[in-house]
């Protein structure tokens, strides 16, 4: 019989890109998303990407009726969860608008997949659970330190309440990724920032399409080789991949109820200044940018140790930093016509 994920965030960057490999990989799948931060027409690409229609439903994960609904006219077998805000800066603006979504969310979506008897989920965790790690590479046993920002503190209650819940007969993966950048290769799908992107990938790729005249690099005055802030780039679609591989590594576990976390990404640190000068190279266009002063809520350098999750998923990264960013360029002249 044939698995019906229900994905929610489906609309969004990374779930629109796990659309596309779940269907490859040959699940079925429903997905839902408010719409409130991207538009159909990411729904409208991976259609195009897999020559079929998607089962959309333009839903709140807040709505328990009409999360309800979805689940009572289906099947699911598991829950693949990304539906939450995600900007570090503006959670430091509106901590409440974060707890209230980020939290709120996943507590509406646990009930009614306890209500439906659906036990298998997988979280969208972020690596800011960890807050500035003592060690880098950071792996899976680093404790959880202040988070640097109201986002990455919800990602650590939202962790704490699923760790709590196994008692109840859930399964749950939860992934903590790093940080995804560029676009689906075939430039269908990418990031679609709603406004000014918070992301540093859309932000240079806008720059450098004449939408933002120039790019601030938030501090040069970080304990790091440059000065910049490191992180742990890694492609959306190694990503998507990586959630196909955490469903298959649930359904072949025989546990009647676990909790299990994964650091999500390629194990390398790039910094941010190192990127710009990257994407100038791969692409040959020009990036203005200027330095500007460190930027609240941003820890200073993290990157993963991946073992675990290689090990235990069979799980690499296929694409390079280069590849990344020209996919991300690629995706940007696509959505400016050029």
């Amino acid at each position: 019989m044939q698995q019906h994920i229900l994905v929610t965030g489906g609309a969004g960057y990374i779930g629109a890109h796990t659309l596309v490999e779940l269907i490859n990989a040959g699940y079925r799948v429903t997905a839902i998303d408010t719409l409130e931060r991207s538009e159909f027409r990411i729904i409208e690409g991976v259609e195009r990407i897999i020559s079929k229609k998607i089962d959309f439903h333009q839903i709140d994960c807040l709505d328990a009726v009409a999360l309800n609904s979805v689940f009572e006219r289906n099947t699911f077998s598991s829950v693949i969860h990304f539906a939450a805000y995600k900007s570090v800066n503006e959670s430091v603006e509106k901590p409440l608008r974060y707890y209230k979504n980020n939290v709120g969310s996943l507590m509406t979506l646990l009930e009614v997949m306890k209500r439906n008897k659906i036990r298998d989920l997988i979280f969208s965790s972020s690596c800011t659970v960890y807050g500035q790690p003592d060690q880098i590479p950071v792996d899976e046993s680093a404790p959880f330190k202040k988070a640097e920002s109201p986002y990455g503190q919800t990602k650590q209650i939202c962790e704490q309440i699923l760790e709590n819940v196994i008692s109840e007969g859930f399964r749950i993966v939860s992934l903590r990724y790093f940080n995804p950048i560029g676009a689906h290769p075939s430039a269908e799908i990418g990031e679609l920032p709603i406004g000014s992107p918070n992301n540093l990938v859309p932000y240079v790729t806008q720059t450098a399409a004449g939408v933002r005249e120039k790019l601030v690099v938030f501090g040069n005055d970080y304990d790091t080789p440059d000065g910049s802030c490191i992180r742990d780039f890694i492609h959306v679609s190694d990503v998507a991949i990586a959630h196909v591989k955490a469903l298959e590594f649930l359904i072949n576990r025989t546990e009647a109820s676990l909790f299990d976390a994964f650091n999500l990404g390629t194990g390398v640190g790039v910094s941010v200044l190192e990127l710009v000068n990257k994407f100038i190279q791969v692409t040959g266009m020009k990036l203005p940018y200027i330095i500007g002063p460190r930027r609240p809520g941003d820890v200073e350098k993290v990157f993963a140790n991946p073992q675990r999750i290689n090990q235990a998923f069979g799980w690499r990264t296929k694409y390079t930093l280069e590849e990344s960013l020209l996919h991300a360029w690629n995706w940007e002249k696509k959505i400016r016509n050029r």
